[in-house]
């Protein structure tokens, strides 16, 4: 079983992403395999050069990811660019991954965490898709303990994101983040029950 975790900016899907891989799950996280994908010595790495420059390259010849950000961050065209280069990459390290893992153990639930999964296009890799959810005070909240993030940068940051109205018409589960932290570990705990008995038994009849 694949799952495919997504939410928007602090949402709180790194911590259900970090209560499912207690409960068994063996977690990717989309952004380590995209940070791969641009590490010196990949394409991609020559294709970001080419595309933005050398400014973008950090001290140690790899990819400056915050000036990266810095330079595509309110530019749609600019930020196109990028995802053009990097989102197929991303795709195929984690179709790769996918595969490895299923030839290891096909018995254990794969969750991928990535912010980006409907806007990429990586949706059809899983079997399901779970969405985080949490209030905008909360997030404003949470972004400025963790973060020192100011309400207004966050606030910028969630009005160029997929909503999630849409990101719920598009997942198969939605785990609310309205409460604490126990709160969230109680919801997903039962999510996990249900849903891997689910697939279990779905296995099992066939």
């Amino acid at each position: 079983m694949t799952i495919g975790l997504t939410g928007g900016i602090g949402s709180g899907k790194s911590e259900t992403a970090r209560i499912l891989r207690e409960l068994g799950a063996l977690v990717i996280d989309a952004d380590l395999v995209g940070h791969e994908t641009y590490r010196r010595g990949e394409p991609a790495w020559d294709q970001v050069v080419a595309a933005f420059g050398r400014e973008v390259i950090g001290e140690d010849g790899e990819i400056d990811r915050r000036e990266l950000g810095r330079i595509v961050f309110g530019d749609p065209d600019k930020l196109k660019r990028l995802t053009d280069i990097v989102w197929p990459k991303i795709r195929e390290g984690l179709e790769n991954r996918i595969t490895l893992e299923r030839s290891r153990d096909g018995s254990k639930v794969l969750v991928v965490e990535a912010a980006v999964l409907f806007e990429a296009g990586w949706d059809d890799l899983f079997d399901e898709i779970w969405v985080v959810t949490a209030p905008e005070a909360d997030v404003l909240r949470r972004l400025e303990l963790q973060r020192n993030q100011k309400p207004e940068q966050t606030r910028a940051r969630l009005r160029v994101q997929m909503n999630d109205r849409e990101r719920e018409q598009r997942a198969d589960v939605t785990v609310r983040n309205d409460e604490d932290t126990a709160a969230l570990a109680a919801r997903v705990r039962q999510l996990w029950i249900d849903r891997t008995h689910r697939s279990s038994q779905g296995r099992h009849d066939g």
